[in-house]
């Protein structure tokens, strides 16, 4: 009996020597350093190129939107006003250039010819008159001043026919090559500025570029919009990845393309990660002592890893943790 109880407390004994010996092993080990990170999401802006009033407002927070879905409309009587004009000016411009192309009326170029050959009479009457004048002249009748003034009539008269006739040349012709390529840029251009107003007159009616959730509406129905205010956000979940603060000697356990298991309390699971970027972060706030007396700081570097099964439960803001 009494080596029966002798074993019984050499056996406690060394059970109670044994556990401290082991607390004391597990006190001096060093403990695994855990990192915290969160989820992150590609987020996008939809907006208008052009200002207005918000007509309205067709989603909410937490609607699923697809590319091409209608976002919101604008009012803006000031780009009716615009396109107006817009299509005045091209008008105008239309008419103008038919005229170029067609020429001078009919009418026009008639009266011309008339004009002509009204010139080309009086100078061949004026010719007549000269030839009768110095014959006179020649006979001792009339002086030589009246010879002279003679000619010089006839002579005008014939100046007066030349004009005539180029002036009725001119008519027949039309617009010169110069100006009816005038007249064809002035309708493109107004054709040009159409087209842009009917491209900003399209923009008030907005649709979605992106697939994704809308997080947040920041103008309402009959609020103004100012030009390229992000009216609805919208956040792609397929699109996300996790965010770490990670100091530089801890940066060897992330190398680009490595993949590691970390944990969503949220979501109370493993998920698997899998480093796509490195970048050091801003000097500001970024640095740590780690022997003063040397002088020796580390650097924090931003890394991000994407999750190799992307999970429709992830939500941005999520916290991540991993242990090293």
């Amino acid at each position: 009996m009494k080596h029966l109880k002798a074993l019984l407390f050499i056996l406690i004994a060394a059970a109670l020597v044994g556990w401290v010996g082991y607390s004391f092993y597990q006190a001096y080990q060093p403990k695994p350093m855990r990192l915290q990170g969160q989820i992150e999401a590609q987020q996008y802006s939809i907006s208008s190129k052009v200002a207005g009033r918000i007509e309205q407002v067709m989603v909410e927070k937490g609607d699923i939107v697809q590319k091409g879905d209608p976002i919101f409309t604008l009012y803006s009587p000031e780009i009716d006003a615009k396109l107006e004009q817009a299509i005045a000016n091209k008008e105008a411009a239309g008419a103008m250039n038919r005229q170029a192309k067609n020429g001078a009326r009919t009418q026009q170029i008639n009266a011309a010819k008339d004009q002509w050959n009204k010139a080309k009479a009086a100078a061949n009457l004026m010719e007549k008159t000269y030839q009768r004048v110095n014959n006179l002249y020649q006979d001792g009748v009339v002086s030589e001043q009246k010879r002279d003034e003679a000619q010089t009539q006839w002579q005008a008269a014939k100046y007066t026919q030349s004009a005539a006739f180029q002036m009725y040349t001119m008519a027949k012709e039309g617009a010169r090559t110069e100006t009816k390529r005038a007249a064809a840029e002035k309708v493109r251009m107004a054709e040009g500025a159409v087209a842009e107003v009917k491209a900003y007159a399209k923009d008030t009616k907005i649709t979605s570029g992106f697939n994704g959730e809308v997080s947040q509406v920041l103008l309402h129905d009959g609020e103004l919009a100012p030009q390229g205010f992000p009216v609805v956000t919208v956040i792609d979940m397929q699109d996300a990845w996790a965010i770490f603060n990670v100091r530089e000697d801890l940066l060897e356990h992330f190398p680009k393309g490595k993949k590691f298991s970390a944990y969503l309390p949220a979501l109370d699971k493993q998920i698997e990660f899998e480093v796509t970027y490195i970048s050091v972060m801003g000097n500001f706030a970024t640095w740590r002592s780690t022997d003063a007396s040397k002088g020796f700081d580390l650097r924090t570097f931003e890394v991000e890893a994407r999750p190799v099964n992307l999970s429709d439960k992830l939500r941005v803001g999520m916290s991540v943790a991993i242990e090293l």
